[in-house]
């Protein structure tokens, strides 16, 4: 079996990945400061009112132009993803974040990939074998643990949060399927400038009576800080430097580091706001991620055939 041949890059590509899966484990919490500050509605304001300023530079600075031309109906299609992708998304991910926990909010869109499976199976794209479907039900059972503790305890606010934030990763995971052909065809760069540009207009015009009350006077300039901090360096560039990493390393070898980032988001809330976690709690986390990595894996999985035999020096 040949072997990859190392990118020249690969090992600064790892360190990249690993520093963000840090920083967004802690953009949990960072999140959850900012919303009790200025509320969802205004730090989805600020966002919105950023973004397609990053957008916008990000076209400039790598097509020449601020507003790159595109036919009609692929403009159109982009306003439908970035509907899906920003405004329905990242306002759900928004609320619920803020009606549940740093830590469950990050392992509850962890399960995105499993929706991303479902989806490719309800379209004829790709076949589940056992293992996956086994692994998705081990996720299903793992998310079920995960809400009984607040569902049997009478956390409405937190265990709706979770059910959110469950169908924000479902929208997601569309969002991912469906931008897979828009990116083939017209590249990242106009992909995600315009989808951010299209997308989150809805969500900056719903923002601005809800979100025009928001205590601005109030915020000091290390809450300014992070305000930039989680919309430009962990959304904007986080992204875009996650693309450059999945490009060196390949996608196979980088998307397992995603499920460091659950983890991460808990340590960060245990040291930084004082969440504590049940082992019931922890146990289902588990066995969640245990599914989601089932359902993904399973039908990649082939015997390296240097277990079979080796090949003669």
């Amino acid at each position: 079996m040949p072997h990859r041949q190392p990118h020249p890059h690969d090992r600064l590509a790892l360190w990249v990945a690993l520093s963000l899966i840090v920083i967004w484990g802690g953009n949990f919490t960072l999140q959850k400061y900012l919303f009790h500050l200025m509320s969802p509605a205004g730090f989805l304001l600020a966002r919105y009112s950023l973004m397609p300023l990053f957008a916008l530079a990000l076209m400039r600075w790598r097509c020449g132009r601020w507003l790159p031309p595109l036919p009609r109906q692929a403009l159109l299609q982009l306003a439908g993803l970035g509907l899906v992708g920003h405004s329905l998304h990242v306002g759900l991910v928004t609320f619920g974040i803020h009606w549940s926990t740093a830590f469950s909010s990050a392992v509850i869109l962890a399960c995105g990939p499993v929706f991303t499976l479902l989806i490719l199976r309800f379209k004829g794209v790709e076949r589940l074998k056992p293992a996956q479907i086994g692994g998705v039900a081990l996720a299903l059972l793992g998310v079920l643990l995960f809400l009984s503790d607040k569902l049997l305890g009478g956390q409405w606010r937190a265990g709706g949060g979770d059910l959110v934030l469950l169908v924000a990763a479902s929208l997601f995971s569309y969002y991912t399927v469906a931008a897979k052909p828009m990116m083939q065809r017209h590249g990242p760069v106009l992909t995600m400038g315009y989808a951010t540009l299209l997308g989150g207009l809805p969500l900056l015009l719903v923002s601005i009576p809800l979100g025009w009350d928001a205590p601005w006077a109030l915020l000091g300039a290390w809450d300014w800080f992070g305000v930039l901090w989680a919309v430009l360096v962990s959304a904007f560039l986080g992204w875009l430097a996650w693309g450059w990493i999945n490009q060196v390393r390949g996608v196979a070898r980088t998307a397992p580091l995603m499920y460091l980032m659950p983890p991460m988001a808990g340590l960060f809330a245990w040291a930084l706001s004082g969440e504590h976690y049940s082992w019931t709690k922890i146990a289902a986390a588990g066995v969640i991620l245990l599914g989601v990595a089932l359902a993904q894996y399973a039908g990649q999985m082939r015997w390296p055939a240097a277990l079979v035999r080796r090949e003669n020096p």
